[in-house]
């Protein structure tokens, strides 16, 4: 086995350990910093005009934010869950629209919002967290 591939399969098995131990609320943290690195690794192939790859990782960011759009309670979530389902729609759609357009603002706009809602979501205390307070 070559380093690159032992290397790639330490990181999966990390990551597939954090996922199997990890809260409701730590697995939407790390959907929203997979989105947030496919995009970023996408506008990097849109500015080298790898277009397969740049791709690749828009589908793959916007997979991630369908996701976590699935992933709303709706119920309990009440305007809030309302709201982040346009917003997740709306960066659905501009990020489908950048690769289309090669438009590295459109992935920016998208990176910006979906920051913004991380940091929200971060901000939310421990013991809300561990309350089982419901995901939006």
């Amino acid at each position: 086995m070559n380093p690159q591939d032992a290397l790639r399969q330490y990181a999966s098995a990390a990551i597939e350990g954090r996922v199997e131990t990890a809260t409701p609320h730590a697995l939407v943290a790390m959907l929203m910093d997979g989105a947030l690195e496919k995009i970023a690794i996408a506008r990097m192939h849109m500015e080298n005009a790898q277009v397969a790859q740049k791709g690749e990782h828009v589908s793959w960011a916007i997979s991630i934010i369908a996701g976590l759009r699935a992933s709303l309670e709706r119920e309990q979530g009440g305007e809030i869950a309302t709201n982040l389902d346009a917003l997740y729609d709306y960066m659905e759609r501009r990020l489908l629209e950048g690769n289309l357009r090669n438009d590295t603002g459109m992935l920016d706009e998208v990176s910006g919002l979906l920051r913004r809602i991380k940091s929200g979501w971060d901000a939310i205390p421990e013991e809300l967290r561990r309350a089982g307070a419901p995901t939006p």
